[in-house]
């Protein structure tokens, strides 16, 4: 008899779709206040999921999903090293 585990889930903050958490990608806010990209999924802090697309990071820009997030404003930097990431996916 099998275990069958359960498979955690996220929302996106780009297209709002629930979706496998292991197929997104973990933006992590430090308590420092520090906004980076968590490749590992483990960086303490508070995080929010968006999927490794073009399209639901423009929406996320464009519906300020990381600024709900993390109740702050998000530099332009964060979102071009998130598209920079986000590319480099893609073409993978």
């Amino acid at each position: 008899m099998g275990v069958t585990r359960k498979i955690p889930k996220r929302q996106c903050i780009g297209c709002q779709e629930m979706k496998e958490k292991r197929d997104m990608i973990r933006v992590v806010k430090t308590s420092e206040g520090e906004i980076t990209v968590d490749a590992t999924g483990k960086k303490n802090g508070r995080g929010a999921y968006i999927c490794p697309s073009k399209d639901c990071m423009q929406k996320a820009i464009k519906s300020r999903g990381l600024e709900r997030a993390f109740k702050t404003s998000i530099p332009t930097e964060v979102y071009d090293r998130l598209m920079e990431e986000i590319e480099d996916i893609e073409t993978e």
